[in-house]
């Protein structure tokens, strides 16, 4: 009897012992699937590197291994815009002596605007027109051609100013002043170039002397329109009074000028001026007046008659003369000095008024 109770002990035992295990192993398969469960329902949310919470993925590489991370290149990039903003070209200045065109030196096409004289009297009322003022606007590719070429006249002749003294040859001298116009303007033929200046007999010696008063008169033009201007050089103080009272002249003209204005007014508010003033030479005192032109000397100018029709011509040679000056000059005025450079050898058969 006490066997048989042993074995049903032992087997009782073995049955509670396999139950305990079957039900730990329940649990931990509940418990897994639970697990499961609950992670299929959690949102996977992506970290910035793009791997998921609880993901079994390998850690993240170094950025030093892998180069520059996204923020690193942008600011690399702006770095670079950075860089490229300074390497922008600063506005060109000109050069001493002048030899950059002055288009190139305002690529805008707006030229500097010279002296503007206000109106005055009568004409007061354009002031405030403004019909008047729109049709400024509209001549404002006009008045940039004009000042284009003024432009090119005012520092041709401040260099000219600088460099002009006693000795120099009166070639050399217009030589340099007419090769600087041709570079500022562009010279391209009838659209843009230089008007005459003064000495134009070629192979002219004269030198430039101290007690000398010279005056350089010279020309620019742009489509057609010229922009002339002169201004007078001496090296003696004695002469200064002489100068003062052209400058106080020229100034008092301009100012009287305008819309309306009758040039016999203009001429006598000039004269008023030009003759108000006295110059001492070499202890001689004399009034200022205005001068006069007496046609003597050789010839040094041309121009074509405008008004004159055509003239047939015979001579081969003539021909040819007229078709350069047509193609060169048109009406403008032109010297032997310039038909020598362009190559035309023809020149005893040039005009022989002056114009």
């Amino acid at each position: 009897m006490a066997g048989a109770s042993t074995d049903a002990a032992t087997k009782e035992m073995e049955a509670l012992h396999v139950g305990q295990t079957e039900t730990k192993e329940n649990l931990n398969k509940a418990a897994s699937v639970e697990s499961d469960v609950t992670s299929s329902k959690e949102p996977k949310v992506a970290d910035r590197n793009g791997a998921t919470p609880g993901a079994q993925s390998s850690p993240p590489e170094d950025d030093d291994d892998d180069g520059p991370s996204e923020d690193g290149a942008a600011a690399a990039k702006k770095k670079k815009k950075k860089s490229k903003a300074k390497k922008k070209k600063a506005p060109l200045k000109q050069t001493d002596p002048p030899s950059i065109p002055v288009d190139e030196l305002f690529p805008s096409g707006d030229f500097p605007e010279g002296e503007i004289q206000q109106y005055k009297d009568d004409n007061l009322w354009r002031t405030t027109s403004e019909e008047k003022r729109e049709l400024e606007r509209i001549q404002k590719p006009m008045y940039n051609s004009v000042r284009r070429a003024a432009e090119v006249h005012r520092q041709v002749r401040k260099y000219m100013r600088s460099i002009v003294k006693p000795g120099m040859l009166m070639t050399e001298l217009c030589e340099t002043l007419e090769n600087m116009v041709r570079k500022l303007i562009k010279e391209n033929g009838l659209q843009a170039g230089l008007q005459l200046i003064g000495l134009q007999i070629p192979g002219d010696k004269t030198v430039l002397q101290y007690d000398d008063v010279m005056k350089l008169d010279f020309g620019t033009h742009i489509d057609g329109y010229i922009v002339d201007c002169a201004f007078t050089v001496a090296f003696n103080p004695m002469f200064d009074p002489l100068l003062q009272a052209t400058r106080d002249a020229t100034n008092t003209g301009i100012k009287e000028a305008g819309i309306d204005a009758r040039l016999c007014d203009v001429g006598a508010a000039i004269q008023e001026v030009m003759e108000s003033y006295e110059v001492e030479i070499n202890g001689k005192v004399f009034q200022v007046r205005k001068g006069f032109v007496r046609e003597d000397l050789e010839c040094s100018h041309y121009m074509k008659n405008f008004d004159v029709g055509h003239v047939p011509l015979r001579v081969a040679k003539a021909k040819q003369l007229l078709g350069t000056i047509n193609n060169n000059f048109g009406t403008l005025a032109f010297c032997r000095r310039y038909l020598d450079r362009i190559g035309e050898d023809q020149v005893s058969h040039g005009p022989e008024k002056p114009m």
